[in-house]
C-alpha cells in the first residue's frame, strides 16, 4: 500500500447512452414541458413587474 492513496477516488466513468428515436407522444411531452417553462417564466416576469411584496418594517437609524 503506498502512502499516495489517500482522498476520494475518482468515479468510473459510465458509458454514453445510445441516442433513442423520438415518436410522437415523445415529441409531444417534450412540447408540452416547454410551454410549461415558458408560462413559469412570463409569470415570473410578470411577478417581478410588481415590486417587492414586503415593504416596511423596522427601520435602523444611523449610529447611536
Amino acid at each position: 500500500m503506498s502512502g499516495r492513496d489517500g482522498g476520494k477516488k475518482k468515479p468510473l466513468k459510465a458509458p454514453k447512452k445510445e441516442q433513442r428515436e423520438l415518436d410522437d407522444d415523445d415529441l409531444a411531452h417534450k412540447q408540452k414541458l416547454k410551454e410549461q417553462q415558458k408560462a413559469l417564466q412570463e409569470a415570473k416576469a410578470k411577478a417581478t413587474q410588481k415590486g417587492p411584496l414586503t415593504q416596511g418594517g423596522i427601520k435602523k437609524s444611523g449610529k447611536k
